[in-house]
């Protein structure tokens, strides 16, 4: 199955989940004082790849917080699954569950089926990261279709650093035409 990839300098679409916490996530829009907001989706509660790099955002937190950037993780697992496997990790982040694959695909994601061996409810996306501006626009995108292949935290938090410490506003990476 393929969508469209969103494109940095794009607007990101706006899309409520239920959250962990209670509630709704609204991924594109950043909550509680941020006027950034990260979106980590990650694959789900079979998927202990994801348990280490969703703990690995969690170590990022008080950086992002800094640079007023509100961290949000999703997967498309049931509330029972996501609640057991962010057990696991405690988070000082909100998670959201249920993405559904419409949503999926408005976000460009890789979608990923059952397979033998896996225990997966039903189809789940593959991991994504994407920063999005207090105008909802797209500044950072990472895609993947494996679980093994993210982008390094330090690195996104340094550029961030910098991204957020310039003066001048500029284009969105990626958009020359």
């Amino acid at each position: 199955m393929s969508s469209k990839k969103p494109s940095p300098g794009e607007s990101f679409p706006v899309i409520d989940v239920p959250s962990l916490g209670g509630g709704t996530i609204r991924l594109g829009e950043a909550s509680d004082g941020y006027d950034w907001q990260m979106v980590v989706v990650y694959r789900g509660k079979h998927c202990p790849v994801c348990t280490r790099y969703l703990r690995e955002v969690d170590e990022t937190v008080a950086s992002l917080k800094d640079l007023r950037i509100e961290v949000v993780a999703v997967s498309a697992d049931s509330k029972e699954r996501a609640a057991a496997q962010i057990a696991e990790v405690s988070p000082s982040f909100s998670v959201g569950y249920g993405l559904s694959v419409d949503q999926m695909k408005a976000l460009g994601l890789y979608v990923s089926g059952p397979r033998h061996g896996i225990n997966v409810e039903g189809p789940f996306a593959e991991p994504a990261l994407f920063v999005v501006n207090e105008d909802r626009e797209l500044r950072m995108v990472d895609i993947a279709n494996v679980p093994f292949l993210r982008p390094q935290l330090p690195s996104v938090v340094g550029g961030l650093r910098f991204m957020r410490g310039r003066t001048e506003v500029m284009p969105a990476n990626g958009t020359y035409a």
